[in-house]
């Protein structure tokens, strides 16, 4: 032996590294050999080494024909050294063996093997194989080191790149891990086998997702293969050595090197098809998997079926199909073969173990179950559809009865995937949102929901209370977790955690935004990227359709399992289903979760729909070939035969005739079939009715069916047969269920959850004994898998839309919302409530986000009822975490919670309320009950007091209210406010506040810190609740608080820098805040609130405002308000002050806030108060003198506010100098804008003309950009005519036209006639619109008389107006003359006289410059107005036409007769008088008014001659006329005269000068008519000047002829004349003559003078006058010597002559 050993070990095996360990191998196997019993392999040995030895170099390798299997060696060498070590590897030699495998393991982990493992395959590589796999091939009772070495090798060659091993040696590898870890006595070697099982298929899986030899693997940890069930293999110290073992096998591994260019290329090779299909490595893997799911599923014999061996490989399989599965990478869901492994293999492995009553089998099944759904559920839709309810649902719905393991085991699966929020997502969009699928995520929620609720009381149950509360606690930690995901999903796809967008547009955006999210968070689907067909990727409307379908149709199913009739009805109303016959037998036979009692009740109807639904139910049936029996159970399947026998009679006269149908040969007729159902059925219920003693034997069976075949019997072989397939096999319906699934009280949650599959299951207790599931079942199975897969309903949604939130949120809330309040009320743990504060808080956010307001509500309120703040006596630290909870949520979610902030604000105040209480401070209350000078007082006396107040703060009614409590939606404590208090009571109190210490006040300001940071939208609601709030704080009436009041001015400060669009909307709300809270009955409380908010404008109105904007204006609309509506002065009082100090500190910055300012003291000046007038006044007063620049440089508003302002301080009742000094005001305030030069031009001008002023004082002119000023001031002025105040109205007309004829230069012709348009002519408007027969009674004058006074002064001041600027305003000549003239129209002497006068300065002022039309329309307005006088005359004669003065003889000279009313006998006679005095006036002043006209007439003519043209004249004639034929229509009124007469008697007053008006009138009419003859002959003769001379010189005659009582001459009164006396004249006849005469001779004065050859043209008509003039008796001398000198001179000469 010794002439074999080397000389040197190192040079032992030559150079090569191959050859070296194969030297040194074989060397340690000779030492170890036993010369007798292992001759053959130490001879062997020495022969392979001396060929090692002599083998050449690796470069000098001659020959490279055959391929070694060891690299660096010759074949021959190679093929020797390996024959020696297969020689070597012998189970029964240890020492010898061991050598061995440690050297096939040191060739393969360096690499240095070559080949492939093939069990047909001769090479050397498989034979060296199969001899490692002999060494454990007995199993157990080998020797432990030796069991190790083979585990490593079996490592190695799985490891090494170089050395395939696929096909049948790979499942050999692992049946001979399997064994080792089953067999071996070794507990160490057990977990070392299971390590390297595990790294086995590491390596082997590895290599399919690569699908490469050369992969880089993970080492497995003995840790992830820990299993409770083998405690022999938990010890520390084995676990150690067992990891040191599998770390020293795959030493190296995470370095992987390049593979041999060979072995790659064929590899490569074999693992490409020709029909293009998956390659050798991954078949191998598949393979692999198969064996794998199939250990998994072997099950013991009857005799032992639970082999505890069985179990622990059992156990292992499953364990192993965990980690491949937990580590399957993409490929396995984008290759059908692997995919179908997955249905096939493992489904069916869930479903056999699924009835295993070990724990760790269930613990197992449910962690790959989740593995599936994590990683595969895209292709596994249909499998977890089935799996869901049978592994986990059915456990979580057991409440009174679980296994304590197993329903925790549940517990942690849900959790688990609760974790994951795409699977959340996903399994509600695939299945509760799925017609044909369970409701996997509805049934979960109500799961949890149970549980959470514990057992229900008096129920029995098999759960300690211990037991009980951990089931509760971890189903609540579920739900929180299922609604954190939900959350968390929704914050991904709208991406909340990366910006805060605005609650509309994050929704709209996230309907738009699709992100594709695969399953596990953020891994990635490949199945969906890769395969369309079997995917969709579908938006919220489509699954809202689904979801609605789907519900309706559960609706319709329950509705049917109440009523079938009606639920068919609603069915094929809401088309659910076809309303055909068929359609509704079709529904019947195919969808689940219909009751078979119902379904039976429903064919067996007799109406005539119901009974064509099940003709066509047995129709669809196919017996063809089926025996009786056969047929029978399957008609049976589908429903449960009702009960009535008239029913059933119908159902089974069917199934005979549809049986003959299918089967003409079978029976003679349908009646043997009918007969023989009827048999079978009794039969069955007689056999398997466990109330039945007497069973039915055999020969009864045949007795009863004698001679049913038309007379003759069936054969006994047929009868006997049937009668054992219905004894042996019950017939029962696919529907039937076990007891447990009946007492289910989710029947919805069973709707479409394949009950017809779970019912084969027979489902016990963990604790109980279970079986195997039998073939028929897994048969059943298969089809139906094979059935659905190839449906489109299978198609599995992918969902990025968050809308879908919604309708998750719609399926769980309530379920959620009773799990978290009934837990949190029930439960002080801390771990529950905080569980279950925590699913609140995440269901808040996402019912926020997604604008669920009910639910956002009902889960706020629900957080906020749990503070306890409204009963803070019975305060706990789950309330303390509430009140943290509701502070979280305002932080976090405050741009979601809208209407909810008042929820949240709320419990703020109470907090406050409660903090303050604690510490002993004073309460709001004892500040806002008292007046503001005591409250002023007491708090300069407050810091002497204060440790006193804290002493006794308990005894305060406040601290006794909250000590009391009340309930949530309470403002004050509902408790009786004289009910007692006890100590304990207090002392429950203060450990309450005490515990409110845990959140600082600090945090509270946060939240309103934190409002600059809410959204638009999201700041006006918090606006708009803390106002709410806080009107609800200072509305109470026993404790005011001015808690949200403070914090409302302070979010004002943090929020006032918002854009402006945003901020007026926030003021808008905060406006109508402070104008509700301002107007409040407390004085105190108003008084603060205006204090306030006079810090808030003083700090709004630093800001700057640009032109034409409105925000300073809208932030002082609440004091305007709350001045114009406090009943309160001192308020009233304080606004003005506060408006008066922000004026004078901010006037620079103040723009459109001046509105709000004079609207302020525009209030102030009508109010009751003096030194609130005066204070207004003397800002407004500063303001003019000292600011008017900043007033005009604004809007025309603003100065259309100061003028309103001005006058409204012409109405004070306090100061009557403040008046007419306000009016002044106005007067400087035209003389400012002269100054600052606002001149209105006509460019500015470029509104139609009736836009252009508004009386009222509202202007729209416009003045080089901006509103002209001047219109507000002379509008202002205007309105002031109007004032009943006669010092007022006349101050104000003066002032006004003052203006306009101091600064009318400054204004343009289109502004002037704004002027008169709009502030002038309104002036008059009430003068023209006074009906001219007011002159009914005294008292209508003297009403108007101060309208009156004033409209004359106003028309006195336009004609010297319109004199001064004629020019400009010459247009308006028209109706300046039309105003003045109808002012002659007025039935007031004054008021006409000041028209007539007003008309001739008016000619005098402008007649040179009038044109002739001009001259014309004033003469014939003039004449018109003249004109309409008369009417006067004809009203008075009306007015005396029924009275009758009576004669009198007794003298009314003394006073006190004419006074006393007893001498008129009656108030009749008194009111006659009246009216006649009153018409005797009124005629006086007629009188005297047309003769002034005459007067000025004249006047008129005399100085304007010359610019009158003969159209003119001819007018100012036909007045002339009109006036003196009125004055003979006057005088002609005898009765009338007769009337005056005796009033005035009796009155002792002058009688009207009737004869001097008509006198007058004449002799000026004939002094117009001379002037006119003697100034223009020639325009005399062409207006026939001589003709209305003689014709009035006639008229005269004849009057005074008419007054002698002369009757007129007559030719046949001369030929027949009669004698008659004449009778003497009156005195007043006489004295009427006196009057007349000197008319008279002026009339006989002018004919004398004419012409010789014109008297003798009129004599023939004036000489019967004058004749009659002889004859008349006259009051003196002159008309007969008139008449004489007549007669003489112009008569006598013509009789001479003739």
């Amino acid at each position: 032996m010794s002439s074999s050993e080397p000389d040197a070990e190192g040079a032992l095996g030559g150079s090569s590294p191959s050859a070296r360990v194969l030297a040194r191998a074989l060397d340690k196997i000779i030492k170890h050999s036993s010369w007798r019993r292992h001759a053959a392999l130490v001879a062997a040995s020495k022969s392979a080494l001396d060929l090692l030895s002599s083998s050449p170099a690796p470069d000098d390798e001659p020959d490279t024909s055959s391929p070694s299997p060891v690299p660096g060696l010759p074949a021959p060498a190679a093929d020797a050294a390996l024959a020696a070590l297969i020689l070597a590897l012998d189970p029964a030699s240890p020492k010898v063996a061991e050598p061995a495998l440690e050297c096939v393991a040191g060739l393969l982990s360096l690499r240095l093997l070559l080949g492939d493992v093939d069990a047909a395959d001769p090479s050397p590589v498989s034979k060296l194989f199969a001899a490692v796999l002999s060494c454990v091939s007995l199993g157990g009772g080998g020797d432990e080191a030796l069991e190790l070495a083979v585990l490593r090798v079996l490592v190695a060659f799985a490891r090494c790149p170089g050395v395939a091993v696929s096909g049948e040696c790979l499942g050999q590898v692992v049946k001979a891990c399997y064994n080792v870890y089953l067999g071996s006595a070794s507990g160490g070697n057990q977990l070392c086998a299971k390590l390297a099982l595990a790294q086995v298929l590491v390596i082997v899986f590895a290599r399919v997702d690569a699908d490469a030899m050369d992969v880089r693997v993970r080492t497995v940890s003995a840790a992830d293969m820990m299993d409770l069930s083998d405690r022999s293999l938990n010890d520390s110290s084995v676990v150690q050595a067992a990891q040191a073992f599998i770390n020293e096998a795959m030493e190296g591994s995470d370095v992987p090197e390049e593979a041999p260019p060979v072995d790659a290329a064929s590899v490569e090779a074999e693992g490409t098809g020709e029909d293009g299909g998956i390659s050798k490595i991954r078949e191998d893997g598949l393979a692999l998997f198969k064996n794998l799911c199939k250990l998994s599923m072997k099950f013991g014999t009857p005799d032992s079926p639970e082999d505890p061996m069985l179990l622990r490989g059992k156990v292992l399989s499953l364990e192993l199909v965990r980690m491949v599965i937990d580590n399957a990478g993409p490929f396995w869901k984008t290759n059908e073969k692997y995919l179908e492994a997955v249905k096939q293999y493992l489904c069916l492995s869930l479903l056999k173990n699924s009835a295993l009553s070990a724990m760790s089998v269930f613990q197992l099944l449910c962690s790959i179950f989740m593995s599936l759904i994590s990683r595969f559920r895209s292709g596994l839709k249909e499998e977890i559809g089935m799996f869901f309810p049978m592994l986990i649902l059915r456990v979580l719905e057991n409440v009174l009865q679980p296994s304590f393991l197993q329903k925790m085991t549940v517990l942690n699966f849900l959790e688990k995937i609760s974790k994951e929020p795409q699977v959340v997502i996903d399994i509600f969009v695939n299945f509760d949102c799925d017609v044909d699928a369970p409701n996997i995520f509805e049934r979960i929620i109500n799961g949890l929901l149970k549980t959470a609720l514990g057992v229900p009381t008096g129920s029995t149950t098999t759960l300690t209370v211990a037991q009980d509360q951990t089931f509760r606690i971890e189903s609540v930690k579920c739900l929180a977790t299922v609604v954190k995901s939900m959350g968390a999903w929704m914050d991904q796809q709208l991406r909340i955690g990366e910006f805060s967008p605005g609650s509309s547009e994050t929704l709209s955006s996230a309907e738009n935004h699709n992100i594709h999210n695969g399953e596990e968070g953020s891994g990635i689907d490949y199945e969906l990227q890769l395969d369309t067909s079997s995917s969709d990727i579908t938006d919220s409307s489509s699954l809202e359709q689904r979801r609605a379908y789907k519900i309706e149709l559960q609706k319709g199913i329950t509705l049917f399992n109440k009523k079938p009739s009606k639920g068919i009805d609603f069915l094929i109303r809401s088309k659910k289903i076809g309303n055909s016959s068929e359609d509704v037998a079709s529904f019947l036979r195919n969808t689940a979760g219909l009751n078979a009692t119902m379904i039976g009740d429903y064919l067996g109807e007799r109406d005539d729909f119901p009974l064509k639904v099940m003709h066509a139910y047995v129709d669809a049936l196919n017996f063809e070939g089926m025996d009786f029996g056969q047929a029978i159970r399957l008609f049976l399947q589908g429903f449960r035969l009702p009960g009535e026998a008239q029913k059933i009679d119908r159902i089974m006269e069917k199934f005979a005739q549809c049986y003959c149908k299918c089967n003409p040969n079978a029976f003679t007729s349908a009646d043997t079939a009918y007969v023989l159902a009827y048999s079978v059925i009794l039969l069955n219920t007689d056999a398997h009715n466990p109330t039945v003693k007497n069973k039915m034997s055999k020969a009864d069976f045949m007795r009863n069916n004698r001679g049913i075949d038309d007379g003759k019997d069936l054969p006994e072989d047929y009868l006997s047969t049937l009668y054992d397939q219905i004894v042996n096999n019950e017939i029962k319906m696919t529907a039937d269920s076990s007891v447990a699934q009946t007492k289910q009280s989710n029947s919805v949650g069973r709707l479409l959850g394949l009950d017809n599959i779970i019912n084969f299951v027979n489902w016990r207790s963990a604790e109980d004994k279970a079986v195997g599931a039998n073939d028929l079942l897994i048969k059943h199975i298969q089809e139906k898998f094979k059935a659905k897969r190839g449906k489109s309903e299978s198609t599995f949604y992918v969902v990025a839309d968050a809308t879908i939130l919604r309708f998750m949120m719609e399926s769980c809330w309530a379920p959620m919302m009773a799990a978290f309040s009934v837990l949190l009320d029930q439960c002080d743990d801390k771990a529950a409530t905080s569980q279950c504060l925590k699913g609140l808080r995440f269901s808040v956010h996402i019912t926020s986000v997604m604008c669920m307001q009910t639910q956002r509500d009902a889960f706020l309120t629900s957080i906020a009822k749990f503070t306890s703040l409204h009963s803070a006596a019975d305060m706990k630290q789950k309330n303390i975490d509430s009140m943290k909870a509701i502070i979280s949520i305002a932080i976090e979610d405050g741009n979601y919670l809208q209407e909810a902030w008042e929820h949240v604000l709320t419990c703020l105040s109470r907090f406050e309320h409660l903090h303050l209480l604690g510490e002993g401070v004073p309460t709001d209350a004892s500040f806002l009950t008292v007046p503001l000078i005591e409250s002023e007082e007491k708090t300069k006396k407050s810091t002497s007091v204060l440790s006193s107040k804290k002493t006794n703060a308990f005894q305060n009614p406040a601290v006794m209210a909250a000590v009391r409590g009340g309930t949530y939606d309470s403002t004050v404590a509902k408790g009786s406010a004289s009910a007692l208090v006890t100590p304990e009571q207090i002392n429950n109190f203060l450990s309450s506040i005490n515990l409110l210490d845990q959140i600082g006040i600090v945090e509270l300001n946060h939240i309103f810190a934190h409002s600059q940071r809410l959204n638009s939208d999201a700041i006006v609601a918090f606006v708009k609740a803390l106002c709410k709030v806080s009107m609800t704080e200072l509305q109470s009436p026993t404790d005011p608080r001015i808690f949200c009041l403070t914090k409302i001015v302070e979010i004002a400060h943090y929020n006032m820098n918002r854009i402006r669009l945003v901020w007026s909307r926030i003021w808008k709300v905060l406006s109508d805040f402070f104008v509700s809270v301002g107007l409040l009955e407390n004085l105190s409380v108003a008084i603060f609130v205006m204090d306030s908010l006079r810090q808030l404008a003083m700090k709004f109105l630093e800001r700057e405002e640009l032109a034409n904007y409105n925000f300073q204006n809208e932030f002082l609309r609440p004091f305007v308000i709350v001045m114009q509506r406090s009943n309160a002065p001192e308020v009233r009082d304080l606004i003005v002050r506060c408006v008066s100090q922000m004026v004078l500190s901010r006037v620079n910055n103040i723009k459109s806030g001046w509105k709000g300012v004079f609207m302020v003291f525009t209030s102030a000046a009508a109010d009751d108060t003096r030194s609130t007038v005066l204070l207004a006044f003397e800002t407004v007063e500063k303001i003019v003198r000292d600011y008017f620049h900043h007033i005009t440089e604004t809007e025309t508003t603003t100065f259309t506010d100061c003028v309103t302002c001005l006058i409204a301080f012409t109405s004070s009742q306090f100061n009557s100098d403040a008046n007419l000094n306000a009016i002044a005001f106005l007067r400087f305030c035209a003389v400012k804008l002269a100054e600052e030069g606002f001149a209105c031009q006509d460019r500015a001008f470029e509104q139609p003309r009736n836009s252009a002023m508004v009386c009222g004082g509202n202007a729209t002119v416009q003045k080089d950009g901006h509103i002209s000023l001047w219109v507000p001031l002379l509008a202002g002025l205007a309105k002031l005519t109007t004032d009943p105040r006669l010092t007022i109205k006349k101050g104000a007309v003066g002032v006004l036209f003052d203006i306009l004829k101091d600064h009318g230069n400054l204004f343009s012709l289109t502004f002037w006639t704004d002027i008169f348009e709009h502030v002038v002519y309104p002036l008059f408007s009430n003068e023209r619109s006074t009906p001219s027969d007011q002159i009914s009674s005294s008292n209508s004058a003297e009403y108007n008389l101060p309208d009156l006074e004033t409209q004359m002064l106003a028309v006195k001041c336009l004609v010297g107006l319109f004199v001064n600027f004629f020019d400009v305003i010459r247009p308006e000549l028209g109706r300046t003359a039309s105003i003045v003239t109808f002012f002659i129209r007025s039935p007031y002497k004054h008021c006409a006289t000041i028209g007539v006068s007003a008309i001739l300065r008016l000619a005098e002022g402008v007649g040179n410059k009038l044109s002739k039309e001009e001259w014309k329309e004033i003469l014939i307005l003039f004449r018109e107005s003249v004109t309409h006088t008369f009417i006067m005359f004809s009203k008075i004669v009306r007015m005396m036409q029924d009275i009758d003065i009576p004669d009198r003889i007794d003298s009314y000279s003394e006073t006190e007769q004419y006074l006393d009313h007893e001498m008129y006998g009656n108030d009749e006679e008194e009111a006659n008088m009246e009216t006649t005095s009153y018409a005797i006036v009124k005629l006086k002043n007629h009188m005297a008014l047309l003769l002034m006209v005459i007067q000025n007439i004249i006047k008129l003519y005399e100085e304007h001659s010359k610019y009158l043209h003969a159209e003119h004249i001819s007018i100012l004639l036909e007045m002339m006329s009109a006036i003196a034929t009125h004055s003979s229509e006057v005088s002609s009124e005898s009765s009338l005269q007769m009337k005056f007469h005796k009033a005035c008697s009796l009155l002792e007053v002058s009688e009207a000068a009737i004869v001097h008006f008509e006198n007058e009138s004449y002799q000026s009419y004939l002094k117009l008519l001379q002037a006119l003859q003697h100034d223009y002959p020639s325009l005399s003769e062409e207006m026939n000047i001589e003709s209305q001379v003689l014709d009035t010189c006639e008229q005269i005659l004849r009057t005074y002829l008419k007054c002698t009582g002369h009757k007129p001459y007559d030719e046949t009164s001369q030929r027949n004349p009669s004698l008659h006396c004449a009778v003497p004249l009156s005195a007043a006849k006489k004295e009427e003559l006196a009057a007349r005469t000197p008319l008279v001779l002026q009339v006989m004065k002018l004919l004398g003078n004419l012409e010789r050859d014109s008297f003798s043209r009129i004599l023939p008509g004036f000489f019967p006058l004058l004749v009659d003039l002889i004859r008349c008796e006259h009051s003196s001398g002159e008309v007969q010597r008139a008449l004489y000198n007549i007669f003489q001179s112009a008569i006598l000469p013509m009789i001479r002559v003739e």
